[in-house]
């Protein structure tokens, strides 16, 4: 596949980019600022770029099979999420490429909570982290509410950090997966094998899913 990967030199972005990359996929990776371009792997194919701009959407979609966002706006510019979502939605509608837009967790359900938020639940989502929770969930329904449907929405688990590659976590379509201890968590690298699986065989275009252990 021809993928197009923004954000790709955050966190989950870069794994994003190192798995696509061992998958024999053609990958080219945006990022905002040049001097980052040099962490990158000499696979990818590394471009300047602005997931802000319809234009950039525009030029770097164009040709591929698949555009893949992994942004993720500086403390305090949290409301920047929706903006992002409908800067892609309206650029991919030009090239009539699929989005598959990493976002957060916020619009998944609690299980046992008769349909409560993971906004609204103070357990995986402490007030310091309610900005974030907020913009997140304001992204989705940017999503769900615009005229391009043509698009995945992936959150991730309540904690995601660096840890194994493992192969080894579930799926769900709605509610957050929490494991027998209690927690919600996932690695960025199982993270990226879900949604590289998500991204060669499409089971959620037009909805959400999410991944935990």
């Amino acid at each position: 596949m021809r993928i197009t990967i923004f954000g790709a030199t955050g966190n989950i972005g870069r794994v994003v980019v190192d798995e696509a990359l061992s998958r024999g996929h053609h990958v080219t990776a945006i990022t905002r600022d040049a001097k980052k371009a040099a962490h990158l792997p000499s696979g990818a194919n590394v471009e300047v770029g602005d997931v802000n701009s319809i234009a950039d959407v525009i030029r770097f979609s164009r040709g591929q099979d698949l555009v893949i966002s992994a942004t993720r706006p500086a403390q305090g510019q949290e409301k920047q999420l929706a903006a992002i979502a409908h800067a892609l939605l309206e650029g991919l509608l030009e090239t009539h490429t699929r989005l598959l837009l990493v976002g957060g967790a916020a619009c998944l359900t609690v299980p046992n909570t008769k349909g409560k938020l993971v906004l609204d639940d103070e357990q995986f989502v402490p007030l310091a982290w309610k900005a974030i929770a907020q913009a997140c969930y304001e992204q989705y329904q940017h999503c769900v509410s615009h005229r391009n449907q043509n698009w995945t929405y992936m959150s991730p688990a309540a904690l995601i950090g660096s840890g194994e590659r493992t192969g080894q976590f579930r799926i769900s379509d709605a509610e957050l997966l929490i494991d027998e201890a209690g927690k919600s968590q996932i690695s960025w690298q199982d993270f990226a094998i879900a949604l590289l699986n998500e991204a060669e065989s499409p089971q959620f275009l037009g909805g959400k899913f999410t991944v935990g252990y």
